[in-house]
């Protein structure tokens, strides 16, 4: 079966050509973006201000994270990251199966990222590091300690958040994927979700050096 020119595959009416409409969506999904630059910037703005005033607290508190279940899920993101830009890769050359394969592996990378996290706060539940539900550090850096965890809770339990999402959005287009949903001229929600998927690992290669390795590079 031959395939449809390109101004006329899976055209909205609002727009004139489907060239059109992938570069609206794309714009668009940029747009987002940066708007989630300023919503995590200004946490890390906090971040990096508390830090900056209190080091000794702040390095004593990221000794005690748990740096292992944090080098592994870098891995597991960074391997996602590529299975999604594998998987529009795919799409872009009409590659059905793979398309779908490849974003199914990456939405469970995404799932295996969110068990270790929630592995992660159960150990630091355990360890009483939990500001204002379950918090019993002592010590003359305790306060700075719980800065930094308030810090740790909302820098990643908003990251989880947007991984969550990412999920849901790589499983819809997986499924979409192996129903014949895309084409080599028509991919733009794989490649769009990917945009998006890509932030949310870039994200993380930011906050895993500053929850994790700060404070261990010294003697």
């Amino acid at each position: 079966m031959s395939e449809a020119p390109l101004d006329q595959v899976h055209l909205e009416p609002q727009y004139a050509t489907a060239r059109q409409q992938a570069e609206t969506a794309a714009l668009g999904m940029w747009v987002f973006l940066a708007t989630e630059v300023l919503f995590f910037g200004g946490m890390l703005f906090a971040y990096t201000y508390l830090r900056a005033t209190f080091p000794e607290g702040f390095a004593e508190a990221a000794r005690e994270t748990h740096v292992v279940i944090g080098t592994i899920n870098t891995v597991v993101l960074l391997t996602s990251s590529f299975t999604m830009a594998w998987a529009v890769h795919a799409a872009e050359h009409d590659r059905r199966r793979a398309t779908a394969l490849l974003l199914a592996a990456t939405a469970l990378l995404g799932l295996l990222f969110l068990g270790l996290k929630g592995l992660e706060y159960y150990k630091e539940w355990q360890e009483g590091v939990v500001p204002g539900l379950n918090f019993h550090k002592d010590g003359p850096n305790a306060h700075v300690a719980a800065m930094f965890y308030y810090l740790y809770f909302m820098l990643t339990g908003v990251h989880g958040v947007h991984v969550t999402i990412g999920i849901g959005l790589v499983a819809l287009m997986a499924v979409r994927a192996w129903r014949g949903g895309f084409s080599a001229r028509y991919f733009t929600p794989v490649e769009v979700t990917g945009l998006y998927w890509h932030f949310v690992d870039l994200v993380w290669i930011f906050l895993y050096p500053l929850i994790y390795l700060a404070g261990r590079s010294g003697p």
